[in-house]
């Protein structure tokens, strides 16, 4: 007998081990900070050299990420900036164990399936894979055009949602680190993750497809 209830498990684990998968690109591949430094003109806007921007943007991510002390090194900051960067580690620390704990249910089960101790369900006559990836992929290019449209306002959006009641990732001037992380980081960081969720997704998609007709040509 099929098991509806671990394929729509399966399901819901790699939509969200897409999603954390793109959320996790920019945080963890710190190069891609690196290489925007002085394109965005951030030595300028900030007076501090490459190395020192660098410096302190390692500090910063070696706090959210690592636990480590909370420093943001040449630049100052305000016991609300640090407040507004231990809600993000919360944020960040919740998406690696989701993406973790999505990794571990999604290898487990289709491990499980390939060896038929259980057996997996296909809506619609398609893997649990190709419908996730075809949610995903729908959401995200919907909710990128969105953002696409109005970035200032989807910006504030996700803020008051990922931060209810808190006002205090609106730096002031105090908080200089946020002359290093310009807007337009920001706005390349969401492309970035959009187009990692979406090119994924949509691979998957394209794999199905192909594996669907071989299968069909047999």
């Amino acid at each position: 007998m099929k098991d509806k209830i671990l394929t729509a498990v399966l399901g819901i684990a790699i939509f969200l081990l897409i999603i954390t998968f793109g959320i996790s690109l920019p945080i963890y591949c710190r190069f891609f900070y690196y290489l925007q430094i002085n394109p965005l003109g951030i030595p300028e806007s900030t007076g501090y050299d490459y190395e020192a921007i660098k410096a302190s943007y390692d500090e910063v991510l070696n706090f959210l990420t690592l636990g480590t002390e909370f420093g943001t090194g040449v630049f100052s900051y305000t016991a609300d900036g640090k407040a507004h960067f231990e809600d993000c580690r919360a944020l960040f620390n919740l998406n690696v164990i989701v993406l973790a704990i999505s990794l571990a249910v999604t290898v487990t089960l289709l491990i499980l399936n390939r060896l038929k101790v259980i057996k997996l369900c296909r809506p619609f006559k398609m893997s649990v894979a190709f419908i996730s990836a075809v949610a995903i992929f729908v959401f995200f290019t919907v909710l990128i055009g969105l953002v696409a449209i109005d970035f200032d306002k989807a910006f504030v959006i996700f803020h008051k949602i990922f931060f209810p009641g808190k006002d205090n990732w609106q730096f002031s001037y105090r908080d200089e680190i946020i002359f290093a992380l310009p807007e337009q980081f920001f706005l390349n960081c969401g492309i970035l993750i959009g187009s990692a969720i979406v090119i994924t997704s949509l691979s998957i998609i394209i794999f199905q497809l192909i594996k669907r007709k071989k299968l069909a040509q047999k």
